[in-house]
């Protein structure tokens, strides 16, 4: 039985959200899902509770995926070798369509089973059905020289009306990262690619999952974790940070220059860690704001 004391602090955990609920209510939040959370099914089944959460506390949800894991283990499967160059997959045209099915069907398949286990709410969609992302071949820069990446792109325009359309019908879209280029599909980078939808749809907020506490200034030392940083104080952070972390912090840089009001990374691999960001007061992570 529970005891009054442990009932008035659960009262108090709900109303601490009630700004936050005022704040975010009928208005799109993107969240990347990636890293660890990604692989850990006790994980993945928390971040569907999420989502689910944030649907009936009337905020409008929409996942960003990528799949490097899974897609490693399929080509692997399959006897096509994976190549990385610069941080990128090297994709060719034996690869795209694996890669394509993977997203789709197997991670984005699943999450979509997850949240559908609290209700009809789910809905997958590729990124180059309807539009949704349009993109161009892009290169790496290795030991100062440009290498070809094969069907790596960037995305160029988006058209968010399938994934509005969705929301509109009380849906939780869960989006694949691949876009159409000028000569068929195209592997795009998971995290600019919520950055580029987020600024499409008018988002309140970005919300990138990963594999570290937050943004570190001197990293490793952890007790430099940075709670709030500018966009201006990022952009002069950016050549010194991790390779992992910058286009992580540069998706976020990029998604409030473009209008989205906020934009965090958050530990993944903390269980209901989007709720912590989204409904506490101090959150948690490393907040992007404007300059």
């Amino acid at each position: 039985m529970v005891s009054q004391d442990q009932a008035a602090a659960k009262a108090a955990v709900l109303i601490e959200a009630l700004p936050w609920l005022k704040r975010f209510h009928d208005e799109i939040i993107v969240v990347k899902f990636g890293g660890n959370a990604m692989v850990d099914d006790e994980l993945k089944r928390a971040f569907a509770e999420d989502m689910v959460y944030l649907r009936y506390a009337g905020v409008k949800p929409v996942v960003v995926h990528g799949g490097g894991p899974q897609i490693t283990a399929e080509l692997t499967r399959r006897g096509i070798p994976s190549e990385f160059r610069g941080g990128y997959r090297v994709t060719t045209k034996e690869s795209i369509g694996v890669i394509r099915q993977v997203l789709a069907e197997q991670v984005g398949g699943q999450l979509v089973g997850l949240i559908n286990e609290h209700g009809d709410l789910g809905r997958g969609i590729s990124g180059d059905d309807h539009g949704l992302f349009t993109g161009v071949t892009r290169g790496a820069m290795v030991d100062g020289e440009s290498v070809d990446l094969g069907l790596v792109g960037e995305v160029t325009a988006v058209d968010p009306a399938s994934v509005l359309a969705e929301l509109d019908k009380g849906h939780i879209p869960v989006i694949s990262t691949v876009a159409s280029g000028p000569d068929g599909l195209l592997n795009v980078n998971a995290d600019s690619a919520a950055a580029s939808l987020a600024i499409a749809l008018n988002a309140a907020k970005l919300v990138i999952l990963t594999d570290v506490a937050g943004l570190y200034s001197d990293w490793p030392n952890r007790d430099s974790l940075v709670s709030v940083i500018t966009t201006g104080e990022l952009e002069a952070l950016l050549p010194s940070l991790e390779s992992g972390m910058i286009p992580k912090m540069t998706a976020c840089m990029d998604a409030v220059v473009g209008g989205v009001a906020k934009a965090a990374i958050i530990d993944g691999r903390e269980k209901h860690s989007i709720l912590l960001e989204v409904f506490t007061q101090n959150g948690i992570g490393t907040e992007v704001v404007p300059a």
